[in-house]
C-alpha cells in the first residue's frame, strides 16, 4: 500500500476501553517503523484508566509515533445507564475528548500533534437523533482546539453539501477564530449495502436519496455495490476538490482494511502523489528542512483568542516519523523494505490482481457475510464496543422498564413480529427472510421463554437474484444453513435442551455451542479442530 497509494499518513484505530491496545500499538509500530508510513494513533479515553492512557502515550513516543487522534469513544458506562435526575457515578479519569487533549498537552507538551473529531452533520449519541446541529458543536470544538488540538478529522459522511456547509461554519464561527485549523474530511468507501446502512445508522450519517437510488437496484450484488460506491465516493471527492478553499485539500478514508475500493477512488480522482525520482517510490509526509504542514498549512506560534478570553492555539508542528524535536526523549527513523517491487506491481496487487492481489484483498471477498468475525469487513466502528448506541432516555422510551421475564419476552416477540425495530442485541430491523421462520421464533419465545438474538432459515439453491434470499453476482445460487442463537435459562439447558440435542436421531444433523453468562462454562458438539458450524 505504501508504494501503490502513497498515503500522507495512516491511522490505526483503538478499541473501546483499550481492549485492542496491544494490537493497535503493534500495528502502529509496523506502519511507522517497518513500512515507513507516518502513523496517527487513535486513542479513546472513556472507560479507561489514566494508567492505560499513560502507557499508550509512552509506547507511542518510544515507537516514534507523534500523531494522536484524541477521541471520547464509548459514553462512560455510568452515563450510558444513568437516568436523568439520578446521581451519577464517575467512571474513569476522562469524560470528554477535551480532557484527553488537555492531559496530553500537560504531560507531553508539543511532543504530539493532536487531532480531534468533527461532525459535519452534528454530533449525537442517540440511534435516531432529531436535534443534530453542527452549530451546537462549535463551542465544544473550540474548547478542544483551545486545549491544544491541532487539526480536525471528521466523522464519515455521504452528504457532500453538509460537509461544505460544515467547513464554512467552522471557518466563520465566532469571528473566524477557527479558520486556520485544518479540517480533514472523512470518507468511507461503500463495500456492502447492509454494512453501509448499519454504519450510517451508528455514525448518524445521512444517506442522500440520490445515493440510495443508485444503490437500490444493485444492493444484492456486492461487486456491483462496490463499483457504484466508487462512483459515489469519487463524485464526493471531486465535488469537494473543486470548491475554492484557502487550504489545500486532503482526505481521510475509513478503509476498514479494505483497500481495493480506496485504490480505485484515489486513481480516478488523481489523488496518488507522483513518485519523486530517486526515492524508489518512498517519500516523507512532510519536508524535514522546513516547518511541517498539515494539509499544506504552515503553522505559526501566534495564539488565537476566543471572545470569552480562552486562548486558541494555532496548529503545532505535526511530527513525521523522522523526529528531531528536543521535547521528545526518543527518536526513530523508519526503515524501508529492501528491493521493493515496482509501483505498477504494487498498485495491481492493491487492486486484487493475480495471486498476491487475491491474498492481499481477501477480506473484500467475504465482505462480512462469513469468515473471521474479527475482520474489519464486518464494519465495526472505531472506539465503540458493546453499547446501547442510544441515550438512557431514548432506551426507556423505546423499551420501557421491563421488570419481569414476561416483560422481556414481550420485547423479543415484538421485535420478531417487526413491531420493534431495535433491541440491545439487535441494532436494526430483521431481514425479510425472517418471515419464513417467524412463527417458530415466536413459539420459542412464548412457550419456552427462550429469547432469540440471531437466526436464519435454510436455503437450498435459490438463484442469487431472488428478491428475499438472493445476494451476489447474477447467475449464482444461494445455499445457507439454518441457525438460531438465543438466551436460555441454565436449568432449561441442563434438563431439557442438551439431552434433546444429544439424541441419536438429532445429533448427526445439528451442531451446537453453549456457554453461560460468565463464560466459565463452554460446551459444543464439535471438536476444536472442526470447521463445521
Amino acid at each position: 500500500m505504501s508504494l501503490a497509494l502513497r498515503p500522507l499518513f495512516v491511522t490505526v484505530t483503538w478499541g473501546a476501553g483499550g481492549t485492542t491496545s496491544s494490537k493497535s500499538l503493534e500495528l502502529a509500530e509496523i506502519c511507522q517503523r517497518q513500512l515507513g508510513l507516518t502513523t496517527c494513533l487513535h486513542l479513546t479515553c472513556t472507560n479507561m484508566s489514566k494508567r492505560i492512557v499513560d502507557d499508550a502515550l509512552e509506547e507511542a513516543k518510544a515507537l516514534g509515533i507523534r500523531n494522536i487522534l484524541a477521541l471520547r469513544g464509548d459514553p462512560p458506562r455510568g452515563e450510558e445507564y444513568r437516568i436523568e435526575g439520578e446521581a451519577q457515578e464517575e467512571d474513569g479519569d476522562f469524560v470528554w475528548a477535551v480532557d484527553l487533549v488537555r492531559y496530553i498537552r500537560k504531560e507531553h507538551g508539543d511532543c504530539f500533534c493532536i487531532g480531534v473529531a468533527g461532525y459535519p452533520e452534528g454530533h449525537s449519541d442517540e440511534s435516531h437523533p432529531v436535534d443534530q446541529d453542527p452549530i451546537k458543536d462549535m463551542p465544544f470544538l473550540a474548547e478542544k482546539i483551545a486545549a491544544g488540538a491541532d487539526f480536525i478529522m471528521t466523522q464519515l459522511f455521504y452528504d457532500k453539501d453538509a460537509y461544505l456547509r460544515y467547513e464554512r461554519t467552522v471557518a466563520e464561527w465566532d469571528g473566524g477564530i477557527l479558520k486556520h485549523v485544518p479540517i480533514i474530511p472523512g470518507l468511507m468507501p461503500i463495500q456492502n449495502y447492509q454494512i453501509l446502512k448499519r454504519t450510517s445508522m451508528l455514525s448518524h450519517a445521512r444517506l442522500p436519496q440520490d445515493i440510495l437510488a443508485k444503490l437500490e437496484g444493485v444492493k444484492g450484488d456486492d461487486e456491483e455495490v462496490k463499483s457504484v460506491g466508487v462512483d459515489i465516493i469519487s463524485d464526493i471527492v471531486e465535488g469537494i476538490k473543486h470548491v475554492k478553499n484557502s487550504k489545500p485539500r486532503g482526505f481521510h478514508f475509513y478503509t476498514l482494511n479494505l483497500e481495493k475500493a480506496v485504490g480505485f477512488v484515489l486513481e480516478r480522482c488523481q489523488l496518488i502523489p507522483p513518485t519523486t525520482p530517486g526515492t524508489n517510490g518512498h517519500t516523507s509526509a512532510f519536508e524535514d528542512k522546513r516547518p511541517p504542514t498539515i494539509n499544506g498549512v504552515h503553522p505559526t506560534s501566534a495564539p488565537l483568542k476566543l471572545t470569552n478570553g480562552i486562548p486558541i492555539r494555532r496548529p503545532s508542528s505535526p511530527h513525521n516519523h523522522v523526529n528531531n524535536d528536543s521535547d521528545c526523549s526518543s527518536s526513530t527513523t523508519a526503515t524501508s523494505p529492501l528491493g521493493p517491487p515496482s509501483r505498477a506491481t504494487t498498485l495491481a496487487i492493491s487492486h486484487g490482481v493475480g495471486s498476491l492481489g487475491r491474498e492481499a484483498t481477501w477480506d473484500d471477498y467475504p465482505n462480512g457475510r462469513f469468515g473471521d468475525a474479527r475482520s474489519p469487513a464486518f464494519g465495526e466502528i472505531d472506539g465503540y464496543g458493546l453499547s446501547l448506541h442510544l441515550s438512557p432516555a431514548a432506551a426507556r422510551s423505546k423499551w420501557g422498564l421491563p421488570a419481569t421475564r414476561q416483560g422481556i419476552s414481550s420485547l423479543f416477540k415484538r421485535h420478531v413480529l417487526g413491531e420493534l425495530d431495535q433491541l440491545p442485541w439487535s441494532e436494526g430491523g430483521l431481514n425479510e427472510e425472517t418471515a419464513v421462520i417467524r412463527n417458530e421464533l415466536c413459539r420459542l419465545i412464548e412457550e419456552r421463554g427462550w429469547w432469540s438474538v440471531a437466526s436464519q432459515p435454510a436455503v437450498d439453491g435459490l438463484p442469487s437474484s431472488d428478491p428475499i434470499f438472493g445476494w451476489g453476482p447474477k447467475g449464482g445460487f444461494v445455499f445457507q444453513k439454518a441457525f438460531v442463537e438465543f438466551f436460555i435459562p441454565t436449568p432449561d439447558w441442563h434438563n431439557v435442551l442438551r439431552s434433546r440435542l444429544q439424541d441419536p436421531a438429532i445429533a448427526p444433523q445439528v451442531s451446537w455451542y453453549a456457554t453461560n453468562s460468565s463464560c466459565t462454562e463452554f460446551e459444543s458438539s464439535e471438536s476444536r479442530e472442526a470447521v463445521n458450524a
